[in-house]
């Protein structure tokens, strides 16, 4: 006797259908972030609104220089948690420069928008 299930019990998953509220949440998320970001930059000027649109094409730009997913730079700025530090030290932190935080804004906005649409740390 085998004590392999038979296909019959096994339930059939459809590839994809978990990921659509994961990537819901990561749009629902993009979307406040833009619209925070954008409300920052408008609020603070010209310095917060170039800080968040660097920091935006940050990923871009570790991708055109040609660090890929075994690179810890890749990796570092694919990263949700990073951003977040920001976004979170300058909330709680002396710190009083509202570039720093639109530069979070912008990264984590990015990271959230490459979720959003399906595209992961080993994405290229």
């Amino acid at each position: 006797m085998t004590t392999e299930p038979s296909r019959a019990t096994t339930p059939l998953r459809t590839p994809g259908v978990s990921s659509w509220p994961k990537r819901i949440a990561w749009g629902i998320l993009t979307l406040f972030l833009a619209a925070f970001a954008v409300f920052e930059s408008q609020k603070y000027g010209l310095p917060t609104t170039a800080a968040a649109l660097v920091f935006f094409v940050v990923p871009d730009l570790t991708r055109l220089a040609g660090i890929r997913a075994p690179g810890m730079l890749y990796q570092a700025v694919n990263r949700v948690w990073f951003p977040l530090v920001v976004l979170v030290g300058y909330a709680v932190g002396p710190i009083v420069w509202p570039p720093l935080f639109t530069a979070g804004l912008g990264w984590l906005t990015r990271i959230a928008l490459d979720r959003t649409l399906g595209r992961g740390l080993t994405s290229t």
